[in-house]
């Protein structure tokens, strides 16, 4: 059987593709720091670019990428201290409602429980005594503590600092070299092909260029939503964990979850003794369920999945299929990876429908 010169392209690609899909689901662990270093350098590079031509050559270009690359972690401090706040306003809450809190808690649990013949007996005075006795602690204390379980967790703390000092360094050279880098996978590709293997990286781009826009917004959206939601509740630290689940949302499941232990937390704290558990449950349930329905069901199939063509099942499928293969680096590019590989079904359809195959 003879293969047509572009079926036997097509079979080259999906080749190299089964590969580099083998490799990083190999080495996902190892990869994960350079992934999403290529990731952030790919979208910071344009604002470096920009930089680069508005000095008009007066400003290095190492000037430029320290800029971009400082400001950048500059935003992403600002997120991580919208906790400062929130930590500042619970820690004393958590020392005066503790005890009320535990032993509402104890009331109402053990006769629930007791209807289905579960008998608990909790030496709730012991739990107080012990839990009040690390938060009145001074920091040295809170300090001892915290360094003793990262020593438990050791592998997990050592991979977490070496990711923050790796990611930084590797955006960083990525920044400086990213068109040379770019010019020397184009110049592996043959001649004959380099026209429209442009013509679909810049369709790629354009399509990738989409979804960013599109992610931004729908973080921008759930931020205001959840900080008008949590404060018509009354919630006092309502707009630094509205804004933190909201921008956090960039990373699928882990900041939604952070924000809604944070404001069930500071919940409980706030509104136990006023007006009890249940009203905490109320606002967490109402906020919360309601905020990842529209999340997942309207803003990511319609403000991402539609602007990068994809079908909101195509969405939903995706982040589910990557984060299983490729655990959470396949959920981070699941989308920008689909975009990707949008635009290449799409010109494989085009060539099959004008091929002697479909029209034969």
């Amino acid at each position: 059987m003879q293969f047509t010169p572009p079926q036997k392209t097509f079979a080259a690609w999906s080749l190299i593709a089964a590969l580099l899909a083998c490799v990083l689901w190999l080495l996902a662990p190892v990869l994960t720091p350079f992934v999403v270093a290529a990731v952030l350098a790919y979208a910071l590079t344009p604002m470096v670019d920009w930089l680069d031509d508005l000095g008009r050559g007066r400003i290095p270009r190492m000037l430029a990428v320290i800029v971009v690359e400082l400001v950048f972690i500059v935003a992403v401090l600002a997120v991580l201290l919208l906790m400062v706040p929130i930590v500042a306003k619970e820690l004393p809450l958590l020392r005066e409602q503790l005890p009320v809190l535990m032993d509402s808690v104890s009331t109402t649990l053990k006769p629930w429980l007791a209807q289905f013949g579960i008998h608990v007996a909790l030496d709730v005075a012991s739990i107080k005594s012990f839990v009040l006795t690390h938060l009145n602690g001074n920091v040295e204390d809170v300090v001892g503590s915290l360094l003793a379980s990262l020593k438990l967790g050791g592998s997990v703390a050592f991979s977490l600092i070496g990711n923050a000092i790796l990611i930084p360094v590797a955006l960083f050279y990525l920044l400086m070299d990213w068109d040379r880098l770019v010019g020397q996978v184009r110049d592996l590709i043959p001649p004959r092909l380099r026209g429209s293997t442009d013509s679909f990286m810049a369709e790629a781009d354009s399509v990738l260029g989409q979804y960013l826009r599109g992610q931004l917004l729908v973080m921008l959206i759930l931020a205001v939503f959840y900080s008008v939601g949590l404060a018509l509740f009354g919630l006092d630290l309502a707009l630094p964990i509205g804004i933190f689940t909201g921008l956090a949302i960039f990373v699928p499941y882990l900041g939604f979850g952070i924000g809604l232990v944070l404001a069930a937390l500071a919940g409980l704290l706030e509104f136990s003794a006023a007006s009890g558990l249940g009203y905490t449950v109320i606002m967490v349930a109402v906020v919360y369920g309601a905020g990842q329905v529209v999340e997942s069901l309207f803003l990511t199939p319609r403000l991402v999945g539609e602007r990068i063509g994809l079908h909101p099942l195509a969405v939903i499928f995706a982040l589910l299929a990557f984060g299983q293969l490729f655990g959470f680096v396949g959920v981070l590019i699941a989308l920008p990876v689909s975009a990707v590989l949008l635009v290449a079904i799409r010109r494989v359809r085009t060539g099959y429908l004008a091929s002697g195959l479909y029209q034969g």
